[in-house]
């Protein structure tokens, strides 16, 4: 008589889980995820807004101007001169054309800046100007 058990276990063949390929999987997910990320623009400088009850969420605002307290004017983390905005906006609707700007404005800056800004924007082809606000905290 045949030990069945014995059969069985010789049967069974010893099963081996690598888990390298699974390792090396996920970490060409995290790289490719990493680098089909985009990434958040910033001004380069901290701006308090002004709040608006009426603002609205831009999700495809590609170029962003700052413009601070002291009307020292950003892009790309850099300052400019007002009269170089122009230039600048051509520059990035050239790589961009389907680009939207949104002039980022501290609330204690001068408005004549501001416009002065929005002016250079559109005689640089921006098609889309706006200004950006914060929504009123409740309390």
């Amino acid at each position: 008589m045949l030990n069945i058990t014995a059969a069985r276990k010789a049967r069974k063949k010893h099963i081996e889980l690598n888990m390298a390929p699974l390792i090396d999987m996920v970490f060409i997910l995290l790289i490719f995820f990493l680098v089909t990320t985009s990434f958040v623009k910033e001004t380069g400088v901290d701006i308090c807004r002004p709040t608006a009850t009426t603002a609205t969420s831009r999700e495809k605002a590609k170029i962003l101007v700052g413009i601070t307290k002291d009307d020292l004017i950003y892009m790309d983390k850099r300052e400019i001169d007002i009269r170089a905005v122009r230039a600048n906006i051509e520059r990035a609707i050239a790589e961009n054309p389907e680009a939207s700007v949104v002039i980022v404005a501290d609330r204690e800056s001068r408005t004549g800046i501001t416009i002065k800004v929005m002016d250079g924007c559109r005689l640089g082809g921006a098609k889309n100007v706006s200004i950006a606000a914060g929504l009123p905290t409740e309390k």
